[in-house]
């Protein structure tokens, strides 16, 4: 089969090749020279001009969504599906791992490819830390906008790919679930870093607590290192909290990371302790 993947980064590239291996016509677009370039020194046909991409049987958009004034900002999902539409047919296959907010893959398949061009969502987990095991090849979720689309999908990710699939109901669950597991893991290490602060306040050792706590059966505490960083999670758990009002749990996890960031670096860098006042004896 003909692919082509449009997004060369840290997600879009490892999909390319693993998908390269399995002996399919790969096809790489990005608008980065330089992600296009690191394609072509992987072996992927690579393109920064869509007009070279040649028609394709499954198109894997693996864009970046980004947040605009903490709020989600979707624009280059919709723009690579109308670069999409202007290749694809019925007989083609939409997969859209990239991270969206609920309701974004239906919109697209009826206002862009006008309810003909059968679409799915495949959300990522790969994780570049550990990419052998939570790599391309893990347990994902899919959702599909119908029955056409599923078919088409399960034939691609399972049965082609020998990717292991969790199939979500509908579209608008597989989108739900990867910005909750990803605000939900936000919140646990939020946790932790306000019981590391916590503990040193009271002069305990953290590591000492967060052990004795996970010898519990249902309690596995992570770490507290240097604050959340990286772009998924804390992009993720803001897509989240602005979908309701119902979101105070989310935005004390973001308020207790940010006072956690601030409070290393206090540790980093000390304030100087004001001079005592001299004390003036009486003769």
């Amino acid at each position: 089969m003909k692919v082509c993947v449009l997004g060369l980064g840290e997600v879009g590239l490892p999909t390319a090749l693993y998908m390269a291996d399995r002996r399919n016509d790969v096809w790489g677009y990005d608008i980065s020279e330089k992600a296009v370039w690191k394609g072509r020194d992987s072996g992927i046909n690579a393109t920064t001009h869509w007009n070279e991409i040649p028609k394709a049987d499954i198109y894997v958009v693996c864009v970046s969504t980004l947040l605009t004034e903490n709020d989600p900002d979707i624009t280059a999902i919709f723009d690579v599906c109308e670069k999409i539409a202007q290749k694809a047919d019925p007989s083609s296959l939409v997969s859209i791992e990239s991270t969206v907010i609920p309701g974004t893959c239906r919109k697209i398949f009826e206002s862009i490819f006008k309810n003909s061009i059968p679409l799915i969502h495949v959300p990522h987990r790969y994780w570049a830390d550990d990419s052998k095991r939570h790599g391309v090849k893990q347990n994902r979720v899919l959702g599909a906008v119908d029955s056409k689309s599923l078919e088409k999908g399960l034939k691609f990710y399972r049965d082609f790919l020998e990717i292991p699939l969790h199939l979500a109901p509908s579209i608008e669950v597989a989108e739900m679930s990867k910005i909750a597991e990803n605000a939900y893991r936000y919140v646990q290490i939020a946790f932790a870093e306000e019981l590391s602060m916590i503990c040193e306040q009271l002069d305990l050792g953290f590591k000492d607590v967060r052990q004795a706590c996970n010898t519990k059966w249902n309690i596995e505490i992570p770490e507290a290192r240097t604050g959340i960083q990286g772009h998924c999670l804390p992009k993720d758990i803001r897509y989240l909290s602005s979908l309701s009002e119902n979101n105070s749990l989310m935005k004390s996890a973001i308020l207790a990371d940010n006072k956690y960031q601030q409070w290393l670096k206090s540790k980093k860098h000390p304030a100087i302790p004001a001079a005592k006042p001299e004390i003036i004896k009486k003769h």
